[in-house]
């Protein structure tokens, strides 16, 4: 495993001799737009492994994504590499259709701490509800980011984060099937304590996510790729690009669905991805990815 390698595969030409907040902004970002936020694996026959170096292989050397346990494994051990100071925590996915969070953890992120001050680093999140900045583990506080404003709640030890959602300009509304698309203001994201975890706490979660009848990952494939205005998603056969705050605080989305010849193309076009294995699409439940 070859940090310049790493940064080869993310585009990453800047500086990184000194660990500081521009740095590790830079490096993240270049990261969530280099690597996309997938499950295809599980949709191609393959499982999805915890193993440092085979996530490695799998997302610097064949150029691949991940989930939240591959992303921001890898990168701990980049930010570890470059002498930042990082913990790995566990968080509960909320979802909506049952205003609930998972009763396991079932989301790996980090948390950095520099001059004394905590971030949340997430790379792994995806689709419209992925932080683009390192985020100031301080409650109550608005921060906005391009894709939104992110805020952290914090209540007997236990996080919150949040995302408040612009207005959507959908063209296309017969293809839209959001939850509350309209009606929702703000979107609960996932909860945390800031208890240290180990990488071996993930297992049973990872095996669980990828076998388990009712588990989102099982039945949608999911990829997504954040771009320099906004990101793209592939759901099932459903293809949706968000151009962030096109105009009046108002997000464009775009949906157009794919046909089951154009998703090889439109994997490479899009996501820089190509599969090994022959890919089955597939979108069998009505939970929200957006």
């Amino acid at each position: 495993m070859d940090i310049k390698e790493y940064f080869a595969r993310i585009a990453y030409q800047g500086s990184y001799d000194k660990p500081d907040l521009a740095t590790l902004t830079d490096i993240f970002q270049h990261h969530i737009r280099a690597v996309p936020f997938e499950n295809l694996s599980l949709h191609c026959g393959e499982s999805i492994e915890l193993d440092l170096e085979a996530t490695y292989n799998k997302i610097v050397r064949k150029k691949r994504g991940g989930w939240c346990m591959e992303n921001n494994h890898l990168l701990s051990w980049v930010l570890k590499t470059l002498g930042y100071n990082v913990t790995l925590l566990g968080s509960n996915v909320y979802v909506p259709e049952y205003d609930t969070y998972a009763d396991i953890i079932d989301h790996l992120l980090l948390k950095v701490v520099l001059d004394d001050k905590s971030y949340i680093v997430d790379g792994g999140f995806g689709m419209a509800y992925q932080m683009w900045q390192p985020m100031e583990l301080v409650s109550g506080t608005d921060q906005p980011q391009t894709p939104g404003v992110f805020r952290f709640l914090e209540e007997g030890g236990v996080w919150y984060l949040e995302k408040v959602k612009r207005k959507q300009w959908v063209p296309n509304q017969s293809l839209s099937t959001s939850h509350n698309v309209e009606q929702e203001v703000c979107r609960r994201v996932y909860l945390f304590t800031l208890q240290p975890r180990d990488i071996e706490e993930f297992r049973a979660s990872n095996t669980h996510l990828q076998t388990a009848p009712d588990s989102l990952f099982v039945t949608k494939s999911i990829c997504s790729l954040q771009t320099a205005n906004g990101v793209w998603a592939l759901v099932g056969w459903k293809l949706t690009e968000i151009k962030y705050n096109y105009k009046d605080n108002m997000d464009l989305v775009e949906i157009r669905i794919l046909a089951d010849e154009e998703m090889e193309k439109t994997l490479k076009e899009k996501f820089n991805i190509t599969l090994d294995k022959k890919f089955v699409p597939i979108n069998t439940s009505r939970l929200s990815v957006f």
